[in-house]
Parts: structure tokens; sequence; C-alpha cells
């Protein structure tokens, strides 16, 4: 169920500590805190404690706020109800956040504890496009989890999975068919009661297929996948933050075709942290694993003990957000 019908407990919407204070730093008694569920061309669809309501931003605020300042579906606001209006943006615990080709930010959710990178067992599976979503996932705080889908189209998954498992490293892997219900309850660790978890990944994946099993019930329209290259097609259309019945809350949103980076050193800390291990053992500290003596990172490479395509991915992602610090 869409969350504007019923006001579960604050607590439910994964309320926090930390929200507590910001809200009372305000010092207006006016104020509510309500978290934005949906967002459309200027208005918030929220649930707080009394239920929901569709508000506006205070001129203040929308004129004030840096665009990455606004809120965004899964943030926490202090809402004045009648008239219902957004006067401030709560502390954010972690966003999801993607630099945008011209290279400014763009904050696709808030406050999410988990972010399903999910990808398709098909022709369309893509290991470097996968560790380019991990990256994503992990620069604004949240806890990765690749989850894989549409096994029961592929023959053989277990070769897919041999692809796949290399740029995975440290992140959990979880491989399902929603469509036969297959797989879901590995993704129950992450998915309990008080948690916010996000979809992310391209379209046509599986990512609405996924929510309408995990929800039981056809909530999110799906499509068939095109015969001639295997790709799905785009049928989410806006963010929004689903109850599941497991006490969770999921974020289920419209695909990206490949998000870039806007901090790239935690982002690729997290996801290339088996690769930084192996360079700790490194002679030189500033080693750029190309041709210095005592290379760590060659030699495991040489080894057969490290993916080479693990160092050309990082190489990768590190160019791309030095080409965006150039072009800034």
């Amino acid at each position: 169920m869409v969350l504007t019908v019923a006001s579960p407990a604050l607590a439910a919407l994964g309320w926090a500590p930390h929200a507590t204070s910001a809200l009372e730093a305000l010092g207006d008694g006016r104020l509510v805190p309500a978290r934005v569920v949906a967002a459309d061309r200027g208005r918030f669809e929220l649930l707080g404690a009394d239920g929901g309501l569709t508000a506006e931003l205070a001129g203040r605020l929308r004129h004030a706020a840096a665009p990455g300042d606004l809120p965004v579906v899964g943030d926490w606001v202090a809402v004045e109800p009648e008239p219902a209006t957004i006067h401030r943006v709560l502390e954010r615990r972690t966003v999801l956040r993607r630099a945008m080709p011209t290279g400014a930010l763009q904050v696709l959710a808030a406050n999410v504890d988990v972010v399903l990178v999910v990808s398709s067992l098909n022709r369309d599976l893509d290991a470097r496009r996968l560790e380019q979503f991990v990256a994503v996932a992990a620069d604004g705080g949240a806890q990765p989890v690749v989850v894989l889908t549409k096994a029961d189209l592929h023959s053989d998954p277990s070769a897919a999975l041999a692809l796949v498992r290399p740029v995975t490293r440290g992140v959990p892997l979880v491989v399902v068919s929603a469509r036969r219900g297959e797989g879901l309850e590995e993704l129950d660790p992450w998915l309990v009661p008080n948690t916010t978890a996000a979809l992310l990944g391209a379209s046509g994946v599986g990512k609405s297929t996924l929510v309408n099993a995990l929800l039981g019930e056809e909530r999110q329209a799906t499509a068939p996948i095109r015969t001639s290259d295997d790709q799905g097609r785009h049928t989410t259309v806006r963010r929004e933050l689903l109850m599941l019945p497991s006490g969770a809350l999921l974020l289920d949103a419209p695909g990206l075709r490949l998000p870039q980076l806007w901090q790239p050193e935690q982002g690729l800390a997290a996801a290339f942290a088996d690769l930084d291990a192996i360079a700790e053992g490194c002679r030189f500290a500033d080693c750029a694993h190309r041709t210095e003596p005592g290379c760590a990172v060659r030699a495991a490479i040489d080894a057969g003990d490290l993916d080479p395509g693990r160092l050309a991915g990082l190489r990768e992602l590190e160019g791309q957000a030095a080409g965006r610090t150039r072009r800034g």
C-alpha cells in the first residue's frame, strides 16, 4: 500500500533521535514532523502522526535552498499543518545521489538504510555497470545489496554469477525470480521494520516486478521484455515510498541509465574495498598500480587472485570523477 491512507507511529516510518533534536532546535511549536512519501511538480505527499497530507514549499525554503537541499522522497520535514506548508528539511542521515551530466548534484532519495542495486540475469547483465551502481549506492552512506532478478529466464545462472562475483566482493548478493517468488526470503535481513530500502537500477531490470512480489499484490505496472534484445521497458514514472508487509519501507523509483558519483572517495572506497585492502601491501603509499616496483595489486592480478577488470573499473570511475572536476 502507498503510505497515504493510514498513519502508523512515526517510529514505523523510520523516525530517528537525530530528527527529534533537529525539529526541537527549530523552536517553532507550529511545526510537526512528516515524511515525504512522494513528490510531483512542487507538491509533496507527506505522512505524519496524524495521517497524510499534501503540502507545498514555504516561499523562503523554495527561494533560498540549493537544489540539493530541497525535499526529496524519504526526507523528514518540518511542516505547518494548516495550510500544509513545508518550512524545513530536517538533517539527513544518508542520501542517494548522483552527479548529473552537467556536473550538478541530484539527490534522488534521503534517509535510506539499504540500497537494493537491481540487475537482471539476461543479456543486459553488465559487470562494469553493476560496479558503478554499487559505488553510487554506497556514496551517500547506505548499505548496498546486489539483487539479480529474472533467474527463471537464464539457462545457466551460475555462469552469470561467475561474471558478477568479482565486482561484488564485500557486498551482499541475492539472486531472485520475482515472478516465481524464489529467493525473496534472502532479502529478509535487510527488509525489517523501521528500515528504509531503495531500489536502484536501469529501466527494465525487473524492479516493478520485484516490488509487486515483496508487496504481495500487483501494485506497480510491469511490461514484458523485448525478445529481440532482452531489454526491459520503463514502467515506473515517479519515486514513492511503500510499506511492505514486513514493516520495512521500500522506495520505488524510475530506472537510471548510468549514474555518476557525486563524491567519488566514499563510493569508491565502499565499492572497491577488496582492492584497497590489497593495495595496503604496496611498497609505496601513492602506488598507481601501473609499473611501480612492489605493487601488491599488480602481483595479485598476475597471480590470478584479483580480476584485472576490478582495477580497470576503478580507473574508469576515477577518470569520470576527474573529468567532472575539470569541467566544474
